[in-house]
């Protein structure tokens, strides 16, 4: 290691990994050197160009062998840890361009100083990168979300070992198996141990001496059959000792062997005439059976295996983790590390398999991964399957993967519903490469029979939201005849012109409900006509009038979207939207224009009149039917009159 204050031109390598934690402690004890006069630098230029200077010096002397590397703020506090296969190359690319990605750049400005450590292999850069990384918990490193979410099993380190669910962790005390995401499961394997084996349930500390002595007295566990009382001496310690261990064979997915054991010792007690405790070990064994059961067993392979996939999105990556004991499943478990920087998913997924791992003391000599990654793992076959098992296997991991996030997200969309809407306008900038995120998006539909009555409409959605304040009807006024083309140009030249004239915000994406004809005579009026830079797409039916696609582009290009998707969904509301409120309006329009066809081209007959004839009679059909004295009980008997004669003729 080279400590960069102090003694500038010494480096040490590590000449095996097992010297890491030596390693990590050192660079601890550096990290509490740092010197005053860098911890009390301001952010004026004077001070930045010297903080520039101390880390040029640093850039010049770096060497070009692998290593980890250690950023430090104007604190004194490790704000990142990295690794690579050339420290000089690494280190130095951090500083001699511009960075796209605005928290690296937000990275750079707050690094004070850097110290690394030299060692022999980028493998071992790694682990001791994953070292660093969970003593110093950086601030803009990748971390792993606190598993005190999720409950572990536990097995006491006593006399006589109790075993239970607990969030608390305390290695001293206890060996842990965990955590469990799932409940169901945790909940699942308690109560398969209190009926398989009556251990104690208890929560006083018990010693040998204590129960030699007599100091212990029965509970009600006891007297209810759930104890064979071990602490008042009723059942041995040896005994009581093999319930413990058989569960935690359990726990550790050995059930294979325990359940032949029990098959021979229960045809061993058979043979014996003791067909009593014979019955006793058939029902642990049907119970281990049944339990098995549940597990899915997927590959007949006698080694364990770990299996792991990932999938992500702009903040959060989510790692499914699958370890496979003699062919069953024995722990699945998704966990999530928030995104800091522009970590790869490679980079994402080496750091969930090495914590995950670690965490559970694997040592299986088989990983299944979705695609190849570099580990610092000796004896250890990395397998990317295409077929068979195995690939069903990471089929299985990929599909639990994916329905946390899609959980996750549900989650967060019904406690934050402003951050949903942001995460889809994000998608639709993602899908169309938009410059900005479509805040307000704006679709088009008409609506004609025949050219009669020809009507169009205009919704407005904010921030994925129908804004119905917003929303505009058109009676189409330039054209005769039925061409949707022609009433699509004269609505958005209409609109458009009248925001432009009125300096009214304009929309970031203009939807039409049709497809590359209608983008095209919509395109023609805002760019070539309005020279306006609007992104134009189109929604397309099927022979269904469902949703079909999306389309974008000059020539439009189909946008892949899944039909299952929350955009999907979205850009199936607006254009159900959009066509539900044209229609309604052409339908109100085309009843208005019969009733005036036969009611307001009467002489003599108002509004007034009008409305009294329709307000007793319904309808216009009625009103032709009644006779001339029931008309003039409602408007008197000179309209009557008239009106009976209009009909009549």
């Amino acid at each position: 290691m080279q400590d960069n204050n102090e003694r500038p031109d010494a480096t040490q390598e590590l000449p095996t990994t097992g010297q890491t934690a030596a390693t990590a402690a050192n660079v601890a004890a550096t990290a509490r050197r740092q010197p005053r006069a860098l911890r009390s630098q301001g952010a004026n230029a004077g001070q930045q160009a010297s903080r520039m200077e101390h880390l040029q010096s640093i850039l010049q002397r770096l060497p070009e062998q692998p290593g980890s590397y250690q950023y430090f703020d104007e604190n004194g506090t490790v704000i990142y840890v990295g690794k690579a296969k050339n420290l000089k190359r690494r280190v130095a690319s951090y500083f001699n361009r511009d960075h796209d990605s605005r928290k690296t750049a937000i990275l750079v400005s707050k690094i004070y100083d850097i110290h690394y450590t030299v060692v022999k292999t980028e493998a071992e850069a790694l682990l001791l990168e994953n070292q660093l990384i969970k003593q110093f918990q950086p601030r803009y490193n990748v971390l792993l979300k606190d598993g005190k979410s999720y409950p572990s099993i536990a097995v006491t380190k006593e006399y006589l070992p109790r075993i239970f669910k607990t969030h608390h962790i305390d290695r001293r005390g206890a060996t842990y198996f965990g955590p469990y995401s799932h409940l169901p499961t945790i909940n699942g394997l308690l109560e398969l141990f209190q009926n398989l084996y009556p251990l104690r349930r208890c929560h006083q500390p018990m010693t040998r001496e204590g129960v030699q002595q007599g100091k212990y007295k029965p509970c009600l566990e006891y007297h209810l059959h759930n104890c064979m009382g071990p602490c008042t001496g009723q059942q041995s310690q040896e005994e009581y000792m093999e319930y413990i261990n058989a569960a935690v064979r359990i726990l550790r997915g050995d059930t294979a062997d325990l359940r032949r054991e029990m098959l021979s010792q229960m045809q061993q007690l058979a043979a014996e005439m003791r067909f009593e405790e014979a019955q006793l070990v058939k029902r642990r064994y049907d119970l281990i059976t049944a339990h098995q059961e549940k597990s899915q067993v997927i590959t007949s392979t006698g080694h364990n295996i770990d299996v792991f996939s990932i999938d992500d999105d702009e903040r959060i990556a989510y790692i499914n983790y699958l370890h496979v004991v003699k062919g069953a499943i024995n722990q699945a478990f998704t966990f999530e590390y928030k995104k800091k920087l522009d970590e790869t998913r490679e980079e994402l997924l080496v750091r969930g398999i090495m914590d995950m791992r670690d965490r559970w003391g694997s040592e299986a000599k088989e990983i299944v991964l979705p695609f190849p990654v570099e580990l610092p793992l000796n004896d250890v076959e990395i397998t990317i399957p295409m077929r068979g098992d195995k690939r069903q296997l990471l089929a299985l991991s990929e599909l639990n993967v994916k329905q946390y996030k899609v959980d996750r997200l549900k989650q967060q969309d019904k406690l934050n519903p402003e951050q949903k809407a942001v995460r889809l306008m994000k998608e639709i900038q993602n899908h169309l490469k938009l410059p900005t995120l479509p805040y307000q998006i704006e679709c088009f539909d008409n609506s004609n029979i025949s050219g009669t009555d020809a009507v169009a409409g205009c919704v407005v959605f904010k921030k994925c939201k129908p804004s119905k304040a917003d929303y505009r009807k058109y009676n189409i006024k330039t054209v005769t005849g039925p061409d949707d083309y022609a009433s699509m140009q004269e609505v958005v030249r209409r609109r458009y012109s009248r925001m432009m004239s009125e300096g009214t915000t304009l929309p970031d994406l203009i939807i039409t409900d049709g497809g590359a004809g209608q983008m095209s005579v919509v395109r023609a009026v805002v760019e070539d006509e309005l020279h306006l830079n609007i992104p134009i797409a189109g929604l397309a039916k099927d022979d269904r009038h469902r949703t079909h696609e999306l389309l974008y582009g000059n020539p439009p290009l189909t946008i892949a979207l899944k039909q299952d998707s929350a955009l999907f969904r979205l850009l199936t509301q607006i254009q159900d939207e959009v066509h539900r409120y044209t229609i309604t309006f052409h339908r109100d329009k085309r009843s208005k224009s019969q009733l005036r066809s036969e009611l307001d081209t009467i002489p003599g007959i108002g509004p007034k009149t009008k409305q009294a004839l329709l307000k007793a009679f319904k309808s216009v059909k009625r009103i032709r039917q009644a006779s001339e004295q029931q008309l003039a009980e409602v408007i008197g008997a000179a309209k009557a009159k008239t009106l009976k004669s209009y009909f009549n003729e």
